[in-house]
């Protein structure tokens, strides 16, 4: 008989281990792979975005449902306490653009070395083993069975992550476990995920990556969200991270209404960036159209800018009409990919959607239907935007669960 069951060695699951196992209970923690954090390894291109230096407030602000679930776990453990737990165990931390926190060595590996190293200054016994069912007692979770073997304890926490990446273990396996127990769980949607389009010239580019674009989603005629920063062309659409976090913007993605507009040069106002364009133009007065802007764009990107265009590539620029330049610069502006779908559930970074939070109580991350039986992390219905919001929302329910587990 042990205190507590912990059911995933992720970022949730370790947290919860760690402040469960300072607080004096006794911890098992369930983890099927060989090592703990396998997906906060590779977070952040394997740099692992801790948290967003940023108030409560903001953090809320970057949820886009279910957000008033996590207004008591941010009162209780919030960003200021993440960077202070992740440096008190001798990681230190950096601030970066978008109040992004990273470690100062830029690898993940070192918050998951320290996470390892506490859990077992403190005595967490891992089990290397997948939860096959909870044991379930009169209403109450009194332990797991895992490869036929019975575990009891006074409590169980189920924080084994959702369903994207399953090559890192999170394959839905806390989502069996919950609706075990009576809870519903909410349609499950790739979120922050690879857009793919139906428009042939994304093939053309791939791999093309563009800098310092603005990207905006568009719904119709309805402005969703827009972002500066990185995008990627693939064969498939778009990726990067203006595309995966124009993706958590996306409800239904089916219907073909919704499409992401792309400032190239979002630096330069219409007037200036055509002031640009006849710079350049008057320097290749007797060149082909498609040889005098190549300091205007990416060598990549200007065939397509040209088909786009509907410019001859042959044309002398200096028979292109004041008409015609116009609308280049306003395609400059505006370059426009049609959004046809999500890539898979697997390819995302996160899952939206999971056990509903009308069944958890805010405050102690207790099941309303089970007692003794806990959520934290990814498995719950809540979900954020990039920047490192996810992982907070992980650290925070862990902290809360930790405290009443």
């Amino acid at each position: 008989m042990t205190d507590t069951i912990i059911i995933g060695g992720g970022a949730a699951g370790c947290t919860a281990a760690v402040f469960a196992a300072r607080f004096g209970k006794s911890v098992l923690l369930f983890e099927k792979n060989a090592n703990i954090g396998r997906k906060l390894r590779i977070t952040g291109k394997g740099r692992c975005n801790v948290t967003n230096n940023s108030p409560a407030r903001v953090h809320m602000e970057n949820i886009p449902v279910n957000s008033r679930f996590m207004y008591s776990a941010f009162s209780m453990f919030g960003a200021e306490d993440t960077m202070n737990f992740f440096e008190e165990m001798g990681v230190p931390l950096k601030t970066e653009r978008g109040n992004r926190v990273f470690p100062v060595s830029d690898k993940a590996e070192d918050i998951v070395s320290a996470l390892d190293s506490e859990l077992k200054r403190l005595g967490v016994k891992i089990v290397r083993k997948a939860v096959d069912s909870l044991i379930l007692d009169d209403g109450r979770c009194v332990g797991v069975t895992a490869d036929g073997r019975e575990y009891r304890s006074g409590s169980v926490l189920i924080a084994c992550g959702g369903m994207s990446y399953p090559a890192t273990g999170s394959t839905g396996d806390g989502y069996k476990l919950a609706k075990q127990a009576g809870h519903t769980i909410t349609e499950l949607k790739p979120s922050l995920v690879p857009l793919v389009s139906s428009d042939k010239f994304c093939g053309e580019l791939m791999g093309l990556s563009l800098r310092n674009v603005t990207l905006k989603l568009m719904y119709g005629d309805k402005l969703i969200y827009s972002e500066m920063g990185e995008m990627l062309f693939t064969h498939f659409g778009i990726s990067g991270p203006l595309a995966l976090s124009a993706s958590s913007h996306i409800r239904e993605v089916q219907g073909g209404r919704y499409k992401a507009v792309i400032d190239l040069k979002p630096a330069l106002a219409p007037d200036q960036l055509d002031a640009r364009i006849r710079r350049d133009f008057n320097e290749n007065l007797n060149r082909d159209f498609i040889n005098g802007i190549r300091r205007l764009l990416p060598a990549k990107l200007i065939p397509v800018m040209v088909k786009k265009s509907g410019i001859a590539a042959d044309r002398k620029i200096n028979s292109i009409t004041k008409e015609e330049r116009l609308r280049f610069g306003e395609l400059m502006k505006a370059f426009t990919v049609r959004i046809s779908d999500f890539r898979p559930i697997d390819e995302a970074i996160i899952t939206s959607g999971g056990v509903s939070v009308k069944e958890i109580n805010p405050k102690t991350m207790e099941s309303k239907l089970t007692d003794g039986l806990f959520f934290a992390g990814e498995v719950i219905d809540v979900d954020a935007y990039t920047g490192g919001f996810n992982l907070q929302i992980a650290f925070s329910t862990a902290y809360s669960a930790a405290v009443n587990l």
